[in-house]
């Protein structure tokens, strides 16, 4: 096992798509949570505690909305670098020669889980990282409070980056199931741009519909953070943050067990 972990994390960070959609994440976020810390120190999202003169940030817009801005909008690039660690290898054929070297194929998907979980907390902390600096920047920068000074902020930081880790996971398992590269590229973008949004926007105006959103995996990472851009603007409610985490892994070992005994079950050449 240690073997296969070792040379499934190698083959991660051993190509140049790891670190060009960490580059990528770094600048969409830090520009993301930069504008909206603007945003929010234009009006959105404070609290009045007397006169207009007196605006002050509330914490939780700030730390929920501005720091966690990775995890609403972040998550394709952990979920990407997961999912073609599979689609790619059956893309460029290169599954003949890993299956030959580790043909226990249980291991070998086990491996891919642990290795991208791995990548994906170095995408979560990274990602994060670049949210909170740029957002904390315009925020000092427009005279306002950060909140980098209290406790529960670190904590939210710390969680975002395990969720951004966990969806890594799910990437794995959703190229496990569908293992064409293209595909993969097209229904990732697809579901966590649109469909998803989309699908907790109308299930938040029916009255059973909340607490079926809450299960998406979208809802599911954001709630690991214990809030988010969506949240805020009362899209939706969210689970606790450990249950976040486990619907979150449970779709990504789920969908690896459906792509072991679908995918990895047949004869590959």
């Amino acid at each position: 096992m240690r073997a296969a972990l070792v040379t499934e994390y190698r083959k991660l960070v051993t190509t140049r798509l790891w670190w060009i959609l960490l580059l990528c994440m770094v600048v969409y976020m830090g520009f993301l949570s930069a504008v909206l810390g603007w945003g929010i120190s234009q009006g959105g999202g404070m609290a009045s505690t007397g006169g207009q003169d007196d605006l002050v940030l509330a914490p939780d817009a700030v730390v929920r909305a501005v720091y966690t801005i990775a995890v609403t909008f972040g998550y394709v690039f952990p979920l990407l670098v997961g999912a073609l660690a599979v689609a790619s290898e059956f893309r460029h054929q290169t599954i003949t020669p890993t299956l030959l070297a580790e043909p226990r194929r249980t291991v070998l998907v086990s491996a891919k889980l642990l290795s991208a979980g791995v990548l994906g907390l170095v995408y979560g902390v990274v990602g994060t990282l670049a949210a909170v600096g740029a957002g904390a920047a315009v925020l000092l920068l427009l005279g306002q409070p950060t909140f980098l000074d209290q406790a529960s902020t670190w904590q939210t930081i710390a969680l975002s980056a395990l969720a951004l880790g966990l969806w890594a996971i799910v990437g794995v398992g959703f190229g496990s199931v569908l293992t064409n590269q293209v595909a993969v590229i097209v229904v990732v973008l697809a579901f966590t741009q649109f469909v998803e949004p989309v699908l907790r926007f109308v299930l938040a105006l029916t009255t059973w519909g909340p607490d079926v959103a809450a299960y998406l995996p979208g809802a599911a990472g954001e709630a690991v953070s214990g809030g988010s851009f969506y949240s805020e603007t009362g899209v939706g409610s969210l689970l606790e943050w450990w249950q976040g985490a486990l619907v979150l892994l449970a779709y990504g070992v789920g969908l690896a067990a459906i792509g072991r005994v679908t995918t990895f079950r047949r004869d590959i050449t």
